[in-house]
């Protein structure tokens, strides 16, 4: 359910030659509707701006635009969902040097269980010539059959207590996703949301977290138990020092035990990436 498409390259510089970029990041979580069974799947999507053609509006002020256009298409080829996004960048008054941020959006869909495609296509506006991306993630969605997590899902900053309905609001929370799991100059931290399905009500859960990078550096921590409660998923927020993790990819793993018994009752994993010298893209907002 997770893909890292390209490799992330969020350097401050002038304008770079090339076709448009399309980043995905999928998160799949169990619905809450009783009647309707089925899942909801979180598109989290990057675009790289710098590769995007800019046009002169007026003396020193220049755009670039981007559209994005994601489906998602049943087994058998036919449409499930659609909807195409028009990107415009904030307005810049000197594209060879300015900084060119990436731009995120979030787009949450539910769905019926079954087996589908997401299917991405971005074109740079300004520049038929530039060229088009296409990239495609399959999705598998279904009820878990024992206890489980749905999928982890980085985030900018803390997970904050809210009320409401909105994408960017889950399990009581309002999340700031943190484009394609990226952690840029200056992130001593990585933020983190999760949830864990299909466990008995009143049954204790101790949760421990291991992050470890490819050269074999780790850190480990180990949350609080938590009592789950019935009727819906619990929710699960948490943070981890980046202190000792080098540049590069990394993998968190969050393992849930009964608190009687020490049994291991679910375990996931997720990959992000980090950076010691480049930036990291804002988080995801409303695409205009």
């Amino acid at each position: 359910m997770r893909a890292l498409l390209f490799p992330l390259a969020f350097t401050i510089t002038a304008a770079q030659a090339g076709p448009p970029q399309l980043l995905l990041r999928v998160a799949s979580f169990r619905s809450l509707d009783q009647i309707k069974k089925g899942g909801e799947i979180e598109i989290s999507v990057t675009v790289p701006t710098q590769p995007l053609t800019y046009r002169q509006r007026a003396p020193k002020s220049f755009q670039s635009s981007a559209v994005v256009e994601l489906t998602i298409l049943k087994a058998d080829g036919t449409t499930a969902w659609q909807e195409t996004v028009t990107l415009k960048p904030p307005v810049l008054s000197d594209t060879t040097i300015a900084i060119k941020n990436p731009l995120s959006f979030l787009k949450r869909v539910s769905l019926p269980d079954g087996s589908y495609t997401l299917r991405g296509h971005i074109r740079d506006q300004y520049n038929s010539a530039n060229g088009e991306a296409t990239v495609e993630l399959p999705l598998a969605v279904e009820a878990p059959k024992g206890p489980a997590f749905s999928d982890i899902v980085f985030l900018a900053r803390p997970a904050a207590k809210a009320t409401g309905e909105s994408v960017f609001n889950r399990g009581g929370y309002l999340l700031t996703r943190a484009a394609s799991g990226y952690y840029g100059r200056g992130a001593d931290n990585i933020f983190f949301y999760t949830e864990l399905n299909q466990v008995a009500a009143g049954r204790a859960v101790r949760v421990h977290y291991h992050l470890a990078a490819p050269d074999g550096t780790a850190a480990d921590a180990d949350a609080p138990a938590v009592t789950v409660q019935g009727g819906r998923p619990t929710a699960l927020v948490g943070q981890l020092p980046l202190g000792p993790i080098p540049a590069g990819s990394f993998t968190l793993t969050i393992e849930a035990r009964d608190a009687a018994t020490n049994k291991v009752l679910a375990t996931q994993s997720q990959h992000g990436q980090r950076s010691l010298t480049d930036y990291a893209p804002a988080g995801a907002a409303v695409p205009r």
